[in-house]
């Protein structure tokens, strides 16, 4: 067995465009960063046309990528992949089975979707620099209930899909709101405005007791306050949590990932619920957690020995042109993170490598191709940024000229 361990991981790769061909310096410097990893992950923001077809199921936010385009990951560095996420489901069932069988013939690790919820359900294994490794990739909405894997029952078939964390969101309202929304209910019901049809393709989503209502498809909950309120479904966060304490008994060292777009209104904050979802992965005997969804870098936390990588934004983001929402600059900066494992198997260090998408330049940034390292002062604004958000979990970042790095932090070992 080596004497170390190391796992690369950056922000999320919706690509659509075969970047093989670009050899900018800085971009070669991102790809020797990745080099150093055992492991180097991401999460495959898309879905592949191939050999079973598909057709669209969504509307403006629908992406697909060429079966080349795992090559061209593969020639980054690339071994291993997450495939839970908003995009998986964008040509149906049949985008997935092609998917599935693409990423099996380049030998990914991979994990996230499936045939059926069994199958999606199941973490992706294998040996990687002298370990054994285990990923599990959860999507957790909001999503469309016919996106996610289902297992064949009496009366229903098989469905290929995601692998799903189950969570419901709702929305906290005055006491006086609430009752305003309740008549508005009553009096649309009068008008034989039923509640089923609106819900479809998705089956009614249950309330409790008279302190919720759902309003054409929303939960609404009475509360002290106007909030967003989002609660994972406890038997099916047990049953994922089980899988991972599983492979941990066996020895493996464990990559949990979490996508989701829950995103608080200041997208670059941590969800509490996804914090918590966290630290439950680590308790269960992840010993790496990631997550993306919010299109922007956000805090990393060290619990119990393990990187908590709570957004880590996007690394490739081929976006069209016409959707302007993601001009801020924040969305097209990231970093690259390697941990680093010593030979007993705790965590010795993490360093941090600043990227912008298409670099500061602004005639490169109207390509946004691919990363490039970042330098001067953008490179710092990144890393204190980041540094400034990962402190309020207890994290310290020690930024030296144009990276980063954490330090040995409490032990935890894998293995």
């Amino acid at each position: 067995m080596k004497d170390s361990f190391c796992v690369a991981v950056t922000g999320q790769s919706l690509l659509k465009s075969d970047v093989r061909h670009v050899r900018h310096e800085r971009f070669l410097d991102v790809l020797d960063f990745l080099k150093q990893g055992d492991v180097v992950f991401t999460n495959f923001e898309s879905t592949i046309l191939g050999r079973y077809g598909g057709w669209p199921t969504k509307g403006k936010y629908f992406d697909y990528s060429r079966p080349e385009m795992l090559d061209a990951l593969q020639a980054m560095g690339f071994n291993a992949l997450a495939l839970a996420n908003n995009h998986a489901f964008d040509l149906g069932p049949a985008g997935v089975l092609s998917t599935l069988g693409e990423v099996w013939s380049r030998g990914f690790l991979h994990a996230g979707i499936g045939t059926d919820e069994t199958d999606a359900m199941k973490p992706g294994r294998q040996r990687l620099g002298d370990r054994d490794v285990s990923l599990f990739a959860l999507d957790a909405g909001p999503g469309a209930d016919n996106m996610y894997a289902e297992n064949r029952s009496a009366a229903r078939p098989a469905r290929p899909g995601v692998n799903r964390l189950k969570t419901v969101r709702k929305l906290g309202v005055t006491e006086e709101s609430f009752r305003k929304l309740a008549k508005l209910m009553q009096e649309l019901r009068t008008s034989a405005l039923e509640l089923t049809n609106y819900a479809q393709p998705d089956d009614p989503t249950p309330v409790a007791g008279d302190s919720e209502l759902n309003f054409y498809g929303t939960v609404f909950k009475q509360g002290p306050e106007f909030r967003r309120l989002v609660e994972i479904d406890p038997d099916n966060a047990s049953e994922h949590l089980s899988a991972i304490r599983r492979a941990a008994e066996r020895g493996d060292f464990v990559i949990a990932y979490l996508h989701h777009h829950h995103w608080e209104p200041g997208w670059q904050d941590v969800p509490g619920w996804v914090q918590g979802f966290a630290r439950a992965c680590v308790d269960a005997g992840a010993n790496l957690f990631v997550s993306h969804g919010a299109p922007v870098l956000q805090a990393m936390e060290i619990y119990n020995g393990a990187p908590l990588f709570y957004g880590l934004g996007n690394f490739l983001f081929h976006v069209p042109a016409e959707e302007t929402e993601w001009s801020a600059p924040e969305v097209w900066r990231s970093v690259v993170a390697a941990c680093r494992y010593g030979g007993s198997g705790t965590l010795e260090s993490i360093d941090l490598l600043p990227v912008v998408i298409g670099g500061e330049e602004k005639p490169l940034a109207t390509r946004r191709l691919v990363p490039l390292a970042a330098t001067g002062e953008v490179a710092r604004d990144i890393l204190q940024g980041f540094a400034v958000r990962s402190r309020v979990f207890g994290t310290e970042i020690a930024i030296s000229g144009s990276t980063g790095r954490v330090f040995r932090a409490p032990k935890r070992k894998f293995g």
